[in-house]
């Protein structure tokens, strides 16, 4: 690469007119902050957004937010394009290459993006089209690719729309091409750089864009070589090259360079993770078998003594939430046990679930078929009915083969899923028994309300703060599975507290006890008395704080009871709003404005009751909101990355004020509407 084009990344791009079509995008939001919203509102109101301006306006549509994993999100579009070339049968490597400016530049050796005029857009180049349209790519149908992990045909949009650079090289039919970027914005025409004889695909180099990840945001070497090295395990004929500047490979620890290229797949994947981990079968169930004529199935499971994991991938894309895949491999497992213990006649069979055998599997699987559905741009979740069936079809035989041909790990892998079974039973009638004395056990004088059910599952626990609010959620609560435990004020924030102070706190003992779970290392998840933990708190600044108190006390002292979805956010109204017979609630501010341009539109005398808290709520409306699961609202609390996550609890929530100063100055530009 030329000084020219590096000097690309090293600075912010000074065209004019890039600038001013930029800040036109939001120009003509803007309104006097006065002005009444239900005057304003007309056809004037109503936008079109063009291009990628919907991007830039509400990146979490597209790339899940503006967080680190957000971010990261950027690249994995990248390489994934890349990776549909080598799978296709276009490419066999790919270079990846991290630079000192935060910048990253993804290489393969495919076809190379179309470079001519596109039919539709006379004027435009097919890659001038790719990376400026929505919905503009070659997947659409399973001409150019058999499988992909693009389906949308905004990946690399999105990209370009949320780099501050991006740069993309093409080299095809003997000739390069190159055309640079800024936030979404050509810079100029398609260069035509002249013959070149010894390369050809696409090289797309982009750096994330600071207005909408923040000032500090930079994409880490350790992420990018982790999701390089995973996607090399996911198809044995494509060899990744990792390279990283000298000074930025020593800060974060990284190798310079790398090559990664596994024939064994994911079987080496599964050993390599499970390198030091005792098996308990002593062999890893893998293999690869296409699946009913609509793809291809790979997959690596073993059976370990400590908790287990599922990770799993749908054209080289990850899954992080599961789906349907996971699922069909999970009733192959079931059914394939099962039935080698029927044959076997195994005494201990019947008492088995999938709980049992997934609680310490450690399994690794890969699906590539046509046209899949995810959830949501992202594609943490796959959502195919058609892929259940046909990843159980392709291992349910193989694992019977498995167990058939290995008589003894078959049957130490029944006893130890048998094994799990029995101590599951044993503590759900522990906890059935817990149940039924669970006020004079616990002690809470009067403040626990507990549901009558015996099972745990389908039951939940209301954390409130007060006595008021415990009053009227205690009337407004379904008695046969609902429970309040109230709190009296603001708990400790355990995040700045000793361990011995944190231990010796009455609210937080109590709060303990009533879970049954046990903290840090004594946590036990099966233990949970209530499936869902709601916190349910007035919805101003204090109930906000003592929702993050309570979310930080969990995070701390029992982080799997969230990993695990169990804790959730109650959303409960700010405001009443009533005209004649007609009573609606809303959440917030900009919801109360919602409602009044929409279902009081044109209507007057409108009365407008504002919460002061929970406890002002009559039963029935508390119930009718917030605490009905058939017309509520919750938030599930989830964790991110938990090493990102860790730091932002500890600097928002620790001992050190400077952090959380430091952390309103990076964020002043964006506050708005305080109350002061």
């Amino acid at each position: 690469m030329s000084d020219s084009d590096d000097d690309l990344f090293s600075r912010t791009p000074d065209v004019g007119a890039v600038a001013r079509r930029v800040a036109a995008r939001t120009a003509s939001a803007k309104r006097p902050k006065d002005e009444d919203p239900s005057v304003a509102y007309g056809a004037s109101s109503i936008e079109v957004l063009e291009g990628l301006e919907p991007v830039r306006r509400r990146p979490g549509m597209y790339v899940g937010g503006t967080d680190d994993n957000a971010m990261h999100h950027l690249f994995a579009e990248v390489i994934d394009n890349a990776m549909d070339e080598a799978v296709a049968g276009h490419g066999s490597w790919i270079d990846v290459e991290m630079f000192s400016d935060g910048s990253v530049a993804v290489t393969d050796n495919g076809r190379g993006i179309p470079v001519d005029l596109h039919p539709k857009f006379p004027t435009k180049s097919a890659l001038e089209v790719i990376l400026t349209t929505l919905h503009s790519g070659g997947k659409f149908d399973s001409g150019a690719y058999e499988t992909s992990g693009g389906l949308h045909g905004v990946g690399v949009s999105v990209v370009n729309a949320l780099s501050e650079s991006l740069e993309v090289e093409v080299a095809t039919r003997k000739r390069l091409y190159r055309q640079r970027y800024s936030r979404g914005l050509p810079l100029g025409p398609l260069e035509e750089l002249g013959e070149i004889h010894n390369r050809r695909g696409t090289k797309v180099r982009f750096r994330p864009d600071t207005q909408i990840f923040g000032a500090g945001a930079r994409l880490k070497p350790e992420r990018l070589l982790a999701a390089s090295r995973s996607k090399a395990y996911l198809f044995s004929g494509v060899e990744i090259r990792w390279r990283c500047e000298p000074a930025l490979a020593a800060a974060a620890k990284v190798p310079e360079t790398a090559v990664f290229h596994f024939p064994g797949g994911l079987r080496d994947y599964l050993a390599a993770e499970l390198s030091g981990t005792e098996i308990v079968t002593g062999n890893i169930f893998s293999g690869r078998t296409a699946g009913s004529g609509h793809g291809t199935v790979e997959w690596a499971v073993a059976w370990i003594a400590d908790e287990g994991f599922a990770r799993s991938y749908c054209n080289t894309v990850p899954t992080r939430e599961g789906g349907t895949h996971e699922a069909g491999l999970r009733a192959a497992l079931l059914r394939g046990l099962k039935t080698h213990a029927a044959r076997v006649n195994h005494k201990r069979a019947a008492l088995i679930t999938t709980d049992d055998i997934t609680t310490s599997c450690a399994s690794l699987l890969s699906v590539f078929i046509r046209e899949p559905e995810f959830v949501g741009q992202t594609k943490d979740r796959l959502a195919s009915a058609e892929a259940s069936r046909i990843v159980e079809n392709a291992i349910r035989d193989p694992f019977d083969h498995w167990l058939a041909n290995a008589p003894a790990d078959a049957a130490r892998l029944l006893d130890w899923v048998a094994d799990r079974a029995e101590e599951r039973l044993r503590r759900k009638q522990e906890r059935e028994v817990n149940r039924k004395t669970a006020v004079r056990k616990l002690r809470l004088p009067g403040k626990l309300a507990d549901c009558s059910q015996n099972a745990a599952g389908g039951s939940e626990l209301f954390i409130v703060e007060g006595d008021s609010a415990g009053g009227s959620a205690k009337q407004a609560r379904d008695r046969a599975s609902q429970a309040v435990l109230p709190l009296r004020g603001k708990i400790l924030n355990v995040a700045n507290a000793g361990r011995e102070k944190t231990a010796s706190n009455q609210q937080l003992s109590d709060l303990i006890q009533a879970l049954g779970v046990g903290t840090r290392q004594n946590f036990r998840v099966d233990e949970l008395r209530y499936d869902k933990i709601v916190v349910m708190t007035d919805a101003d600044v204090d109930g906000a704080h003592i929702a993050s108190l309570l979310i930080t006390f969990f995070f701390q002292e029992m982080p799997e009871l969230i990993r695990t979805g169990h804790l959730f956010l109650a959303v409960p109204p700010l405001y009443r709003l009533t005209h004649g017979a007609t009573t609606v609630y809303a959440r917030d501010d900009a919801h109360r404005a919602e409602l009044m341009a929409t279902v009081f539109k044109g209507k007057t005398k409108i009365d407008v009751g504002r919460f002061k808290g929970l406890g002002e709520m009559l039963p029935a409306q508390l119930r009718e909101t917030t605490m009905d699961p058939k017309r509520r609202t919750l938030l599930k609390v989830s964790i991110g990355e938990a090493e990102e996550t860790t730091k932002a609890v500890e600097r928002l929530m620790g001992n050190k004020p400077e952090e959380r100063f430091a952390f309103i100055q990076e964020r002043a530009e964006f506050a708005h509407d305080l109350d002061i």
